[in-house]
């Protein structure tokens, strides 16, 4: 499973960083019209993922979570097959809108993992697959830039959909999907409004909800502008070389630290390195805005992906804990939307805040997205121990009678 995110993540992100560069090759366009439309093609997958996530994750629940993985590893390689051949603005959004359909192989992967580890281990056997979609994410810009220069942008979306079928492959050749039965674990089926019922009254379930959104707004309200943003540090002719590096640097410290994270949430608690990370991600997100040279903010990007390896694997492990076994997949898939929600919303926000203010706010924006998330933690925490010392003291007064 950790090649098979390792190549869909390389390929996905293969693409993302020249989708403005192939609109232009469409037609003879002004700089408006071609940035209009890349936040439109960027992000209408991204929204429709939103909306179809829960979906893939209830079907899972319901029939298995490796069809999903199919259904969804072809369905990514045929969009991106495709897109190597559109000739028009339209024809490339269409293909991203049916992308964001099918996007869910690696949600429904990591439902699919943690349901077959136990709690004790969860969070690091899901941080070690974690790092297989960070290694994909840092590397795949950089070969996908190297396969534009080289075979131009038709060649490169055929290889990056020929990595995706050849992912799901491994996926239906290699993987076994084992029914795991918990012990006392309820066989009762729920249907969509009592999950969703249930994650509202669970205010921990949703408080981690809610901290997905508020990460992914606060990493996508900066990336689309750090290219920008090194512009204003730096006069070298390697811009591209230099964005590139700001931006793939933060997935080098997730993938050093994301395991370490995983195995310190098994063994102090998944809710105590939320909470860590949380505080050392403000610290390493507000000083961004001061950097006056490129190896400044490249060290701080640094130090903040070390940060954020620690929030995404803890939150997947902790839904484990909270979630019956029977629904966990259609949770996680309203988590995946949550974040799919945060990055539609960042950008939006990261380019308002910039155009009014300057890029520099961003970072004071998303650096007060992790303290808001970082109290609805905290909050929903001491409501935790406040209901559990009632009912234990509630407990009490019933044996003594």
């Amino acid at each position: 499973m950790w090649v098979a995110n390792f190549l869909v993540a390389a390929s996905a992100t293969m693409i993302l960083p020249f989708l403005s560069l192939y609109i232009s090759t469409f037609g003879d366009y002004s700089s408006a019209y071609i940035q209009k439309w890349s936040g439109f093609v960027f992000g209408i997958t991204f929204l429709t993922a939103f909306l179809i996530s829960p979906l893939w994750g209830r079907f899972g629940d319901k029939h298995g979570r490796k069809k999903i993985l199919l259904i969804t590893g072809f369905g990514i390689a045929l969009s991106i097959f495709f897109m190597g051949y559109a000739s028009s603005v339209t024809e490339l959004f269409i293909l991203r809108l049916f992308m964001g359909v099918v996007t869910g192989f690696i949600p429904t992967s990591i439902a699919l993992i943690s349901a077959q580890t136990d709690k004790k281990h969860a969070g690091k056997v899901l941080a070690t697959v974690q790092t297989g979609t960070v290694s994909g994410g840092l590397f795949g810009p950089l070969i996908g830039g190297s396969l534009v220069d080289t075979v131009g942008f038709q060649y490169t979306f055929i290889l990056t959909s020929s990595a995706i079928a050849l992912a799901t492959l491994i996926v239906a050749i290699g993987i076994k999907e084992i029914v795991v039965n918990e012990k006392n674990a309820s066989k009762k089926t729920y249907s969509r409004k009592e999950v969703l019922r249930l994650i509202f009254k669970s205010r921990l379930l949703l408080a981690v909800m809610l901290i997905s959104f508020f990460i992914q707004t606060a990493n996508f309200s900066i990336q689309p502008l750090l290219a920008l943003y090194v512009d204003e540090l730096t006069t070298t002719v390697n811009l591209a070389f230099m964005a590139g590096l700001a931006f793939s640097i933060t997935g080098l410290g997730n993938l050093v630290a994301t395991r370490s994270w995983g195995n310190l949430g098994d063994r102090i608690g998944h809710d105590k390195v939320l909470i860590i990370c949380l505080i050392l991600a403000v610290v390493c997100f507000i000083p961004q805005a001061f950097v006056t040279n490129i190896w400044q903010l490249v060290f701080l990007r640094f130090l903040y992906g070390i940060q954020v390896g620690g929030l995404i694997p803890c939150m997947t492990a902790y839904i484990r804990q909270l979630a019956p076994l029977s629904v966990q997949g259609e949770v996680l898939g309203y988590n995946q939307s949550f974040r799919f929600l945060g990055n539609v919303i960042g950008p939006v926000m990261g380019g308002v805040l910039a155009g009014y203010f300057g890029i520099s706010s961003v970072f004071y924006f998303s650096a007060s997205l992790f303290v808001v998330a970082l109290f609805v933690l905290y909050f929903s925490l001491k409501e935790k121990e406040v209901t559990a010392f009632e009912d234990e003291h509630t407990l009490k007064r019933v044996k003594n009678f």
